[in-house]
């Protein structure tokens, strides 16, 4: 039960750090992407690989 709400409240953060760090990139560039969810799929999956591998390590879980 613990993993479960720990890797859920983890998933909901990254997926609006995800959109921030899109729209941080898109203001930088001076243009909307046209590959939009794309690069916010390669953006979240990197960050969720990332993130839950440091969960795991750090509270033993899983």
């Amino acid at each position: 039960m613990k993993e479960t709400v720990l890797y859920t409240l983890a998933a909901i953060a990254l997926y609006f750090l995800s959109d921030w760090l899109l729209n941080r990139m898109e203001v930088a560039a001076g243009k909307r992407f046209e590959k939009r969810s794309l690069i916010f799929f390669a953006i979240l999956l990197t960050l969720a690989l990332t993130s839950f591998a440091l969960i795991r390590q750090y509270t033993g879980l899983s």
